[in-house]
């Protein structure tokens, strides 16, 4: 193929047509070049469904060298916690990466490295897609919805402090910024992607300003987006209605608790975590994919994780990046592969090995 495409270079260029051979071959020349993306295989489980997915996008052929950062045991002072400085300076760079489970301490020790990712690269929009995968059946079927929750601010701005001797305080924060900053991008997703609606989702009913003000913020942008249907639904009401019929909502945004909420309340509908994948959005295009289910330390090592996640929101990251021919093959693959049955992890009802899984996915490539 590469004599091919320089013999008709070589071809332009005796006829005269020097500028048209030189953009084929500037085209080839960027066709062969891979694409840099950072990732972070994580801890725990992460390291091997790290490996699955690699090993499954070098099978499909995917354009993709990877720039690999690792959870270090020191935290960095110039990010408090565990994420050195580089490491973010090379999705910065890269502008798109992949990360696996990062386990965060309860109630004490280092930063949450979640959190360090989302405030320092700006990751304000976690997208979540949540459908039923063909052949793997759950309590619900044809479930085809999409969580756009904030991820900067919120419950999660991490400003607590003790104000007497057993009374803590912790900071709720909404800006005007924020908020209409989420739902601009929950609107554009929609028309994109062809959706019908987005639901705003709230607890302005007691908390009036806070939520409020992210309602009031949805309201404006709902307006530039007239071929939308849009909506406002509490939060309780949310959960009772998800459960009873998902098939009611199509795209919800939301503040950040209740979208750490909402998000893992909808991945139960179709299977649980180990099958949802996600991706943050950042100012300037960055996007960090990331599979959202835990670590699972008490199965690290022994070859048994399941990498779904982390392969579906590899596919989110292709999708990205505009290789959608690629994106479509290994998302078939996985589907496929779950669909036949005879090879799936013990969390999706098997006895396959982490190894055994990924190799039917890439026979079915």
């Amino acid at each position: 193929m590469a004599s091919q495409i320089l013999r008709r270079v070589l071809g332009n260029q005796s006829t005269g047509n020097s500028s048209s051979s030189s953009l084929i071959l500037r085209n080839y020349l960027c066709s062969m070049s891979p694409i840099q993306a950072t990732m972070f295989p994580g801890d725990g489980i992460g390291p091997e469904i790290a490996e699955s997915v690699k090993k499954v996008l070098n099978t499909a052929q995917v354009p993709i060298q990877w720039e690999e950062h690792f959870v270090g045991d020191k935290v960095d002072p110039r990010t408090q916690s565990f994420l050195t400085w580089e490491s973010l300076e090379s999705v910065r760079t890269n502008r798109v990466g992949l990360k696996g489970p990062m386990a965060t301490p309860i109630g004490k020790g280092h930063r949450s490295l979640n959190l360090t990712l989302r405030k320092e690269l700006g990751l304000y929009a976690n997208v979540r897609p949540c459908y039923s995968l063909s052949g793997f059946k759950t309590r619900y079927d044809d479930v085809n919805l999409v969580t756009i929750r904030e991820n900067t601010e919120g419950e999660y701005s991490g400003l607590e402090h003790q104000v007497v001797r057993g009374v803590v305080e912790s900071l709720k924060i909404i800006t005007r910024t924020a908020s209409l900053r989420v739902a601009e991008y929950a609107f554009h997703y929609a028309r994109t992607e062809g959706r019908e609606k987005v639901s705003a989702i709230h607890k302005a009913n007691i908390m009036r300003k806070t939520d409020g003000l992210f309602l009031t913020c949805c309201r404006e942008v709902a307006e530039k987006y007239p071929d939308i249907k849009y909506e406002e639904v509490i939060i309780d009401n949310c959960c009772m209605m998800l459960v009873k019929n998902p098939a009611l909502f199509d795209v919800l945004v939301m503040p950040n608790l209740y979208g750490d909420i909402i998000s893992d309340l909808c991945a139960g509908l179709v299977g649980g975590l180990g099958l949802t994948p996600s991706c943050n959005i950042g100012e300037g295009g960055i996007a960090l994919a990331e599979a959202v289910h835990g670590s699972a330390p008490d199965i690290a090592g022994k070859n048994l994780a399941n990498p779904t996640a982390l392969l579906l929101s590899a596919v989110m990251m292709l999708r990205h990046l505009k290789l959608h021919d690629k994106a479509e093959q290994i998302h078939n693959a996985i589907t496929k592969t779950i669909a036949e049955g005879k090879y799936r992890t013990a969390d999706l009802g098997g006895t396959s090995t982490t190894t055994d899984f990924t190799k039917a996915i890439c026979d079915n490539l």
